[in-house]
C-alpha cells in the first residue's frame, strides 16, 4: 500500500456519510463478515495482508495491522514497513479531518470583553476586539453598581445554550425556566455535596460501576459512591476503542479509589461478569480493607434467567428438561402480546376490555418474565372477555391461525394455572429482588434473606407438588442447585461479617421463628469467612484478639453487652441504631467495621436498564 493510497482514502473517507469511516479507518483492510453468534461487539473478519481469520472488535484489528503488542492479537506477519507508514499516515490524516469537521464554539461575545469577573469572556474570540465606550476609567461606576459585565456574561452563556441545542426561544418564557435561575441565584449552593462526602469517612461508601451505551451507542462506564442509601456519581468514562479487560476496569476503579480516598471505601460493587469479578480480584489484592461484591440484584435476575430461560445446550440438558416448560410457557406469552400489539384494530378491541396496558418490557430489565407473566395474571379476565367477544369474532384477521391459538391459550385453565405456578415458586426470588433494588442498607440482610429465600421456594413447589418435606423432587433439585450455585460465585466475606454483626440474628425471638436457626458465631460457613475479614481488617494479631474478644463478649451477650436493654433491643432494633447506643469505644466499633454496618448492598444497574460491561475477549 503506498503513500498516495493511503492520502486518496482518507479524501474518500472524507466525503463518507459515516462517521465509522473515520474513527475506524483500518476496517478497510480486513474483510468484515458478520457479527460473532457469541454476541457482544465482536466481529469475523480475515486479514486482507496474511488472509487469517479472528473474531474480535476494532482494537484488536488495529492492533494486528500496526503490530500492536499486548492486545491480545499477534501482530500480521504479511504487513511490511511501507504498509505500516502507509496506515499509519492514513490514520493520522483521518484523525485530522474529524477534527475539521468536529463541532465549534461559535464566538458569542458579551458587549464587555471583561469585567468584575477578572477574566476574558470564553465566548470572545481570541482575534476578536470589542469596542468600549469611553469612561473614565477601566469600568464606569454605573457599570460597576450593577455588575454589568457578570450580566453579559450571563446572557451569552444562556443565549449559547439556547442556539448550540437548538432550543425553542418560547421556553425562556417558562416559569419554572425563570425560577429555576432565581432559586440558584438566591440560594448559596457550592457545597451542597460536601455534607454527603464529609459522612464517608465515619460511614464507609461503596463505589458502584455498571457499564451501559448511551443514544449514540458509545460504551460508558459510570461509577457512583454510595452511602446510606444517598448516591452520588462521581464520572462516566467512554470506552470507546478500548478493550475492556481486568487490568483497563482495575485501573479504572483505582483511580475512583484514590479520589475517595482509600481509607473510605468498603467495598466495590459490580456485575458478576468474569472480567469484573478479575478486577475486583486485583483491588481486593492492592486494597486489603476493600472488598469486591458481586450485585446481589444481578445475582438474582441471572438465576431468573437460568430457571425460566433455560439453554438448550448439552451440558445443560438435566436443567432444560425440567425448566423448558416455563419458557414455553414465556414463549406463549409474548406471542399472544405480541399478536395483540402488532395491529392495531386487534389492539383497539383489547383496549375496549382493559383498563391496563400490556408491557413492552426490555430484555435488560431485571426479572422481564416475571413482569410479564405478573401483568398477563392481572389482565386475565379482560383477555378472556376480549376472546369470547362479538368484535373479536367479527374481526377478520389473515393470520387466522394464530388467532385461534390466541383464543385457545386465553380460555385455558391449565395454562393460567402454570402462570400462577411460574409466579408462586419465583415469587420469594422477585419479592428479594425488589427488596435489595431500594436505597435501603441490606448488606447485612442479604445472607439470611438467601436462606428464608431458598426456603420458601421450597415450600411453594412442595405444595405445588403435593410432597412431603422429607420427599424428593427432582425439579425443586434443580432449582436449588441453580440458587446455590449463584449464591456461592455471589457470597463474599462481608456479606458473612455483616451477618455476624447483625444484633438481631442473636435474639431469641429470631432465633424460635425457625428450626434451623442457629446464631451466626456457631455457623461453620460463617465463621470461617468472618475469620478472613477480620484478618483483613486487623493485621496486627494483637489488635486483632482484641477484636475477636469483644466479638466472644458480643455473640455471647457477656461483659459490656451483658446490659438488658443491650439484649432487649436486639430483635426490634435496627443494627443502624442499636450500634450507635449500646457500642462505646472498642475495636468492633472502628470505622471499618461501623461501616459494615450500615454499608448499602446496592444496585449497581441503575435504573434497572443498564449494560452489563461485556469483555470483548
Amino acid at each position: 500500500m503506498s503513500s498516495s493510497g493511503a492520502s486518496s482514502a482518507a479524501q474518500t473517507a472524507h466525503t463518507s456519510s459515516t462517521d465509522e469511516d473515520l474513527s475506524k479507518p483500518l476496517w478497510k483492510h480486513v474483510s468484515r463478515f458478520d457479527k460473532d453468534p457469541k454476541g457482544g461487539g465482536n466481529v469475523r473478519w480475515q486479514c486482507n495482508f496474511c488472509s487469517k481469520s479472528f473474531s474480535s472488535s476494532y482494537t484488536r484489528v488495529r492492533a494486528h495491522l500496526l503490530k500492536i503488542a499486548g492486545q491480545g492479537i499477534g501482530p500480521c506477519s504479511k504487513v511490511k514497513a511501507s504498509d505500516l507508514l502507509a496506515m499509519q499516515r492514513f490514520e493520522e490524516e483521518c484523525k485530522e479531518i474529524m477534527k475539521q469537521n468536529a463541532p465549534k464554539k461559535v464566538p458569542l461575545p458579551p458587549s464587555s470583553s471583561t469585567g468584575s469577573l477578572g477574566c476574558t469572556s470564553m465566548f470572545v474570540a481570541p482575534s476578536y476586539d470589542l469596542k468600549k465606550r469611553k469612561t473614565s476609567g477601566n469600568v464606569s461606576a454605573l457599570e460597576k453598581a450593577f455588575n454589568m459585565a457578570a450580566r453579559d456574561q450571563l446572557h451569552a452563556e444562556i443565549a449559547r445554550m439556547f442556539y448550540s441545542g437548538g432550543l425553542p426561544f418560547h421556553l425562556a418564557r417558562n416559569p419554572y425556566y425563570a425560577s429555576s435561575y432565581t432559586f440558584a441565584a438566591n440560594n448559596a449552593l457550592s457545597g451542597l455535596l460536601q455534607p454527603i462526602r464529609d459522612t464517608w469517612r465515619e460511614k464507609g461508601v461503596s463505589i458502584v460501576s455498571d457499564g451501559w451505551s448511551d443514544s449514540q451507542r458509545r460504551p460508558l462506564i459510570n461509577f457512583m459512591a454510595v452511602s446510606e442509601g444517598r448516591a452520588m456519581f462521581l464520572k462516566a468514562i467512554d470506552c470507546s476503542g478500548e478493550t475492556k479487560d481486568k487490568h483497563f476496569i482495575a485501573n479504572l476503579l483505582k483511580e475512583v479509589i484514590n479520589e475517595v480516598g482509600h481509607d473510605k471505601v468498603v467495598q466495590v460493587v459490580t456485575d458478576n461478569a468474569p472480567n469484573c469479578k478479575a478486577a475486583g480480584q486485583l483491588i481486593e489484592a492492592q486494597f486489603p480493607s476493600i472488598f469486591w461484591t458481586p450485585c446481589v440484584v444481578h445475582t438474582l435476575n441471572l438465576a431468573l434467567k437460568n430457571i425460566c430461560a433455560a439453554k438448550n445446550v448439552e451440558v445443560n440438558q438435566i436443567v432444560y428438561g425440567e425448566c423448558s416448560w416455563i419458557s414455553d410457557i414465556a414463549g406463549d406469552v409474548m406471542l399472544v402480546k405480541n399478536f395483540i400489539m402488532n395491529h392495531s384494530m386487534r389492539l383497539a378491541i383489547f383496549n375496549d376490555f382493559n383498563s391496563l396496558k400490556l408491557l413492552s418490557v426490555a430484555e435488560t430489565r431485571f426479572a422481564s418474565v416475571i413482569v410479564m407473566l405478573k401483568r398477563f395474571k392481572l389482565l386475565k379476565q379482560g383477555l378472556q372477555s376480549m376472546v369470547i367477544s362479538d368484535k373479536w369474532n367479527c374481526y377478520r384477521d389473515d393470520d387466522v391461525g394464530k388467532a385461534k391459538f390466541v383464543k385457545e391459550k386465553v380460555l385455558d385453565d391449565i395454562w393460567w394455572d402454570s402462570i400462577d405456578y411460574i409466579l408462586s415458586f419465583t415469587s420469594p426470588m422477585y419479592d428479594m429482588l425488589r427488596e435489595c433494588d431500594t436505597d435501603k442498607p441490606c448488606l447485612h440482610l442479604v445472607y439470611d434473606m438467601w436462606d428464608t429465600m431458598i426456603e420458601k421456594v421450597k415450600t411453594a413447589i412442595y405444595r405445588k407438588e403435593a410432597k412431603r418435606k422429607e420427599e424428593e423432587s427432582s425439579f425443586y433439585e434443580v432449582v436449588q442447585e441453580i440458587l446455590f450455585d449463584r449464591w456461592n460465585k455471589s457470597n463474599t466475606s462481608l456479606h458473612c461479617l455483616a451477618h455476624s454483626l447483625n444484633p438481631r440474628y442473636y435474639s431469641e425471638e429470631w432465633l424460635s421463628a425457625g428450626s434451623n436457626r442457629v446464631p451466626p458465631h456457631k455457623d461453620t460457613e460463617i465463621y470461617a469467612e468472618r475469620v478472613k475479614c477480620l484478618k483483613r481488617y486487623f493485621p496486627n494479631s494483637a489488635d486483632r484478639t482484641k477484636a475477636n474478644v469483644e466479638f466472644a463478649h458480643f455473640s455471647m451477650k457477656s461483659g459490656l453487652f451483658n446490659d438488658v436493654d443491650s439484649i432487649n433491643d436486639r430483635a426490634t432494633s435496627e443494627p443502624h441504631d442499636w450500634w450507635a447506643v449500646h457500642v462505646a469505644s472498642l475495636s468492633l466499633d472502628e470505622p471499618d467495621l461501623e461501616a459494615v454496618v450500615f454499608t448499602d448492598d446496592v444496585d449497581d444497574d441503575i435504573g434497572d436498564e443498564a449494560t452489563d460491561i461485556v469483555s470483548n475477549e
